[in-house]
């Protein structure tokens, strides 16, 4: 009897020690010899390879040295649609790859992180599918790297799914109305032109439109010099632009967009309060950058 209620003991404490886990924000794939191009095609041939589909790619802050490269797969927004609402940006997963002399380091934004962090309380009834996703991105990518050590900060399942700074903070459904168009073709055919003209030091990396469903997801670099990336991210740190690009979502006649305080401090979980005040006008800058591409 006492062996049984020892087992019993030591299952309960690895079950509630595994379940207790913190959830990584970003995996350090590898570093990988060759240059941002060379290593791009290893990673595309590699996702390709597990069915995922490359939307776009682009070069935070308008630097060579630094790439993001945006993918998905059907499976991914099977999900994330469900609903008709925010969620939906969960749907494009990021490799972000960093020039290093004569090597490239790639990183992986976990998929699992954003899950969680997106879906909240919905995750569990998908997880067997989501799951599925996370371990097919960490197979195709180990063609590349094998390292796959955790960076960036981590936060619990609870902490994730009900994620703000700190008090007072805005939540994940606290977002930012940018406007409210006649119809779901105008706010496309409104972003789409504004995108193409790079208004404000905008570039659009991808687009992911489901016109049946009348949501569109943009993916837009904010290359502007004196408010975007070259602004905020050497305050915060660039090994973490796997994290962009930034995102516009249209659902129906309605454009919005993460806060950035929440959207920001999310993709970098460990950002000081020092470093927060270094970029106090950031969320206000990209919320103008944003909107400027609805009107």
């Amino acid at each position: 009897m006492k062996k049984i209620l020892s087992v019993l003991i030591v299952i309960f404490i690895s079950s509630t020690f595994v379940f207790a886990q913190d959830i990584t924000s970003y995996y350090k794939v590898g570093t990988v010899d060759g240059s941002i191009k060379d290593v791009s095609a290893k990673v595309y041939t590699a996702l390709k390879a597990k069915g995922f589909t490359i939307y776009g790619s682009y070069y935070p802050q308008g630097k060579y040295s630094n790439k993001v490269i945006a993918f998905t797969r059907k499976d991914i927004y099977g999900v994330t649609l469900i609903g008709k609402d925010q969620r939906v940006m969960a749907s494009m997963l990021k490799v972000g790859l960093i020039k290093k002399g004569n090597k490239v380091e790639v990183n992986l934004l976990n998929p699992d992180y954003i899950f969680n962090a997106y879906l909240q309380g919905k995750y569990p009834s998908y997880k067997a599918k989501l799951d599925k996703v996370t371990s097919d991105v960490k197979a195709a990518l180990k063609t590349v790297g094998a390292d796959f050590t955790a960076f960036g900060g981590s936060l619990s399942t609870k902490k994730l799914r009900k994620y703000h700074y700190m008090m007072g903070m805005p939540y994940f459904k606290d977002v930012v109305n940018l406007k409210t168009f006649n119809s779901f073709d105008e706010g496309v055919k409104t972003i789409d032109a504004n995108l193409k003209a790079k208004k404000g030091g905008t570039k659009k990396v991808y687009s992911l439109k489901f016109n049946n469903s009348k949501i569109a997801l943009y993916g837009v670099g904010l290359l502007n010099k004196t408010k975007g990336e070259a602004k905020f991210l050497p305050k915060i740190g660039t090994r973490h632009i796997a994290g962009l690009p930034y995102e516009i979502l249209l659902i129906d006649k309605k454009a919005i967009m993460l806060h950035g305080k929440y959207r920001l401090a999310l993709h970098w979980p460990k950002l000081t309060m020092g470093q927060f005040m270094k970029i106090v006008s950031t969320p206000g800058d990209i919320e103008d950058m944003l909107k400027a591409l609805t009107e």
